[in-house]
């Protein structure tokens, strides 16, 4: 038996998400097979194939899949999934949306947010937002899962290329959800779940105008822009970046949180970065209690005083 990825892509290229849940995938020690859909999709089967440990790549393409959404994709991805003893997809809002529909199709249950494969049956997951790991056991024919792209590192091209190998569009029979438009923010800076450096705000900076400060920051370190789930249900910024359980979840080499009291929510969503830097009034906030660098006091002082210091 093999392993079916579903691929996360942008543009011309597989996802980083992608790319993490594919070393995943390694830890099976079966075949790997790597299924792209969308409309024109070579590139990004070119991609794939180019990618280490990846033995073939199924290109579903077709005018309806320009911009693919779960209810579009599931049959075709059912009926080729029959034959897998695996199905893998980044547990990313992408894969969350598509692969509970799979699981249910195909009759199997799914096991959500994988961050360790013991074997192919044992795998490991947080619970309780992430305080808890739990090990579980799986024995259906087919495990569909989706794997927390934070706890792997992104395959790299390997020296060999797959083949690729074309898989017929197969539209649902029922009426289903269409594309109507996509409102995307754009910006300049790094995507949160992909950057380096995060600077991230919360409820501390009291309201919209003074979330410049974050941005001024982050400007200054190249960096991406976070959030607290406080600080968007405030409005102070749009909800693409909140950090957190129910937000995005990301491992920069460098977290910055200023004005984040830390909720358990929010630390699920950050905690496995490599250098948490905190500044908060309150020495009590439990961010601190995690955070390797912590700075008591006012943030409308220190902030200003951290950018003065940083070099142009």
């Amino acid at each position: 038996m093999a392993l079916l990825l579903i691929a996360e892509h942008e543009k011309d290229t597989l996802s980083p998400a992608t790319l993490a849940t594919l070393t995943a995938a390694k830890e099976f020690s079966v075949p790997i097979h790597v299924v792209v859909m969308g409309s024109s999709v070579k590139k990004v089967a070119d991609d794939a194939a180019s990618h280490e440990g990846v033995e073939k790549v199924w290109c579903v393409e077709d005018p309806a899949l320009s911009y693919p959404i779960a209810e579009q994709m599931t049959k075709t991805l059912v009926e080729l999934g029959k034959s897998y003893e695996f199905i893998l997809a980044p547990s990313t809002t992408f894969g969350k949306n598509l692969l509970p529909r799979i699981a249910a199709l195909l009759g199997v249950a799914q096991l959500s947010d994988v961050i360790k494969i013991d074997d192919n049956k044992t795998f490991v997951r947080p619970i309780y937002a992430g305080n808890v790991l739990a090990t579980v056991r799986s024995d259906d024919p087919i495990k569909v899962m989706t794997i927390r792209p934070t706890a792997f590192d992104r395959a790299a091209p390997g020296a060999s290329k797959a083949s690729i190998e074309a898989y017929a569009f197969k539209k649902p029979e029922q009426p289903t959800a269409t594309f109507v438009k996509l409102e995307q923010s754009k910006s300049t800076r790094p995507e949160l779940t992909s950057a380096s450096i995060i600077v991230s705000g919360g409820r501390g900076l009291q309201n919209k105008e003074n979330f410049t400060l974050i941005e001024q920051l982050a400007d200054k370190l190249g960096a991406a822009i976070g959030a607290s789930r406080a600080a968007v249900d405030a409005g102070f910024v749009p909800n693409d970046y909140q950090v957190g359980q129910t937000g995005k979840v990301v491992a920069p080499s460098l977290y910055i949180a200023i004005g984040i009291s830390g909720a358990i929510q929010h630390l699920a969503g950050m905690k496995d970065s490599k250098v948490i830097v905190a500044i908060n009034k309150d020495p009590d906030a439990p961010i601190f209690q995690l955070a390797d660098y912590g700075l008591v006091g006012d943030l409308f002082t220190l902030v200003p005083e951290l950018i003065s210091k940083i070099g142009k």
